[in-house]
C-alpha cells in the first residue's frame, strides 16, 4: 500500500505564525516598560489637569 504523505506547510506556517504573534508582545511589553520607565508627559500643573478634565467630560456635538 502507498503510504500518505504528510504537508509539511501547516506546522511551517503554524509556527511562523505562533512566532511572529510571539515577537509582536514582547515587543509590546518591552515598549511599555521603557514607557514606564521613561516618564515623557512629566507632571501636569493644576491648570493643565483642570483643562484636561473639563475637555474630557464635555459632551462633543
Amino acid at each position: 500500500m502507498a503510504e500518505k504523505t504528510k504537508s509539511v506547510l501547516l506546522p511551517v506556517v503554524a509556527a511562523a505564525v505562533f512566532a511572529g504573534l510571539g515577537r509582536m508582545v514582547l515587543q509590546k511589553v518591552r515598549a511599555d516598560r521603557r514607557a514606564r520607565e521613561s516618564n515623557v508627559a512629566g507632571p501636569l500643573d493644576a491648570k493643565t489637569r483642570a483643562w484636561i478634565s473639563e475637555v474630557v467630560r464635555t459632551p462633543r456635538q
